[in-house]
């Protein structure tokens, strides 16, 4: 069993996914993530749909040297943003295996979220390159790994009405400072 960093609060209600050593650039990863992170499962998939497409952008924030600007940042309070195709059909593939282990455990995929997702640094892969002058140098990947967890979505409970009785007097108004209080 592989130790995830982090546990779901009701392992019952949900369910996980991960991927090591993945031949996909860690940045674009990285910001793609965290794009998706917090949207329910059919809304990250139509997302990287469309990231895929070129019809939405991802907002690249930290990792975001030499990134064009572009107006579909514009929606996500960004000015930077790419379209990483292979970071976005990873992560698909990675919410689809997520999808088939809720139907194994009988969760119902319309209500789930991404609760965690995470991605980290994997071991970078050498190969090189040649050089002017008979030189030689490192021409290095960098692949990471990701984990997910999608938990089930409770609809929100709704606050009970209070009786006309129970409710709070309005607080009495403040004098403004050197005011004085007019009397009737």
């Amino acid at each position: 069993m592989v130790k995830y960093s982090k546990e779901p609060e009701n392992a019952a209600k949900a369910c996980k996914a991960r991927g090591s050593k993945l031949r996909v650039h860690f940045k674009n990863t990285r910001e793609t993530a965290h794009a998706i992170r917090g949207y329910s499962l059919k809304k990250a998939q139509k997302y990287l749909e469309d990231v895929i497409a070129h019809k939405q952008a991802v907002p690249f924030r930290r990792y975001r040297g030499g990134v064009g600007r572009c107006a579909q940042a514009k929606q996500f309070g960004a000015t930077q943003a790419r379209w990483p195709k292979k970071s976005a059909e990873v992560l698909l593939g990675l919410l689809k295996n997520a999808e088939s282990n809720a139907e194994l455990k009988e969760l119902k995929t319309d209500n789930l979220r991404v609760s965690h997702i995470q991605v980290n640094r994997a071991r970078k892969q050498r190969r090189r390159t040649y050089r002017a002058h008979g030189r030689i140098n490192p021409y290095m990947s960098n692949p990471c790994h990701i984990e997910l967890i999608l938990s089930e979505h409770e609809a929100p409970v709704s606050k009970p009405e209070e009786p006309e009785g129970t409710k709070k007097s309005k607080p009495k108004e403040r004098l403004t400072a050197g005011a004085t209080v007019a009397q009737s």
